[in-house]
């Protein structure tokens, strides 16, 4: 079963992007920017590469210079099929052949490249090699706001897995939880996901009792009781964009102290995302959230972040949290997830994502938040 349609990305649209990317490392003072096999990679020009690749895949972008992707041989036809495909040069290389001096040409022989976080340090050391006056920064370091700023078609996606998330979430109320395992409830809320379109499943947790008080409590063969609280958070990927939803559900009646816990977190979770507008700094975010918590009694017991940014993949940047200063844009999307953990007793957590608009912020979720009783 899914949900609402979107329209492709074109290869004009990849253009853009990769002209954008070009033109942000040269206004950051880089050469360039280097991006290997990963989510930079499929954001910029649409072309997933296989997951066992060893070889050297990289799209080397420069102001002026035609997008050119170094592909091996052999993946080159998958490669030609990919809808930037059409936005950029592709330059082969076959086995035996050094891919670093293929490379080599389409870059500044001195210069400072911006690369991607999640490529090899094999070819990052390939390349100093060969062009041993070069050097490299990261591309969260140099240009953290790159896929932050979401236009309108990427906007359109999140809204659709973010509506994907919260009908898994009103089915999984239904199912009786006392008696089941974690990773049975957790096997069903994947099983929802998909049936509401995600094409991707990247996590599923249910965390009951104790194990709520670990906010990434892997589900596993602990039996749901009667009394329980129980913390969900899932999300993937629908259309490419990724959702991601926390809330907090109970076996039967709570304790009046759960209760009180439970409204704290909504409350600091409302606060955060009502303080969400252009121009404030993202660790504002995580200050209303936290001021909350805090007064009431509690702040040694939330112990993450109060958000992070979210696109073709679940976590990244811009991260709500002390520190970071990065001012909030129109067109933003991120995680309001604040939570109190009691260790050995329970947890809670509700999350939503939140875009940022012209005059505020707009979740993308709109499931209840009060505490739901399950069976």
């Amino acid at each position: 079963m899914t949900t609402g349609t979107t329209a492709p990305f074109t290869a004009a649209d990849y253009k853009a992007r990769m002209d954008r990317a070009a033109q942000s490392a040269a206004d950051a003072g880089l050469a360039g920017v280097l991006v290997a096999p990963g989510p930079d990679l499929v954001w910029l020009t649409g072309y997933h590469v296989p997951a066992d690749t060893e070889r050297l895949t990289l799209l080397v972008l420069a102001a002026g210079q035609e997008p050119t992707l170094v592909v091996p041989k052999l993946e080159a036809p998958d490669a030609a099929k990919a809808v930037g495909a059409d936005a950029m040069t592709l330059r082969d290389w076959t086995d035996g052949v050094d891919p670093y001096g293929v490379t080599a040409p389409l870059m500044d022989v001195s210069g400072r490249f911006g690369v991607s976080d999640n490529a090899w340090a094999m070819h990052l050391l390939g390349l100093q090699k060969t062009l041993p006056e070069t050097s490299y920064v990261s591309l969260t370091e140099a240009l953290p706001m790159l896929r932050a700023v979401k236009d309108a078609a990427e906007l359109q996606r999140l809204a659709a897995a973010g509506a994907a998330a919260d009908a898994t979430y009103e089915e999984i109320k239904k199912v009786a939880f006392a008696g089941r395992t974690e990773i049975d409830i957790s096997r069903e809320i994947t099983d929802l996901l998909g049936r509401f379109g995600h094409e991707q499943v990247d996590f599923a947790l249910v965390c009951s009792g104790p194990n709520g008080a670990n906010p990434h409590h892997s589900p596993g063969d602990r039996v749901v009781q009667d009394g329980d609280m129980i913390v969900l958070d899932f999300g993937g990927l629908r259309y490419g964009y990724g959702s991601d939803t926390s809330r907090t559900v109970h076996v039967g009646e709570p304790t009046d102290e759960e209760r009180k816990v439970h409204d704290i977190v909504r409350e600091a979770q409302t606060a955060a995302c009502e303080a969400v507008r252009p121009g404030i700094a993202c660790q504002e975010v995580d200050r209303v959230a936290r001021k909350v918590i805090t007064d009431a009694g509690y702040g040694e017991y939330f112990i993450h972040r109060t958000g992070h940014g979210i696109g073709v993949t679940t976590h990244e940047p811009p991260y709500m949290i002390e520190g970071e200063e990065q001012e909030l844009l129109p067109g933003m999307c991120f995680s309001v997830e604040p939570g109190i953990y009691l260790p050995g007793r329970f947890g809670v957590r509700i999350e939503d994502i939140v875009t940022v608009t012209e005059d505020g912020g707009r979740r993308l979720n709109a499931t209840a938040r009060d505490m739901a009783i399950v069976g």
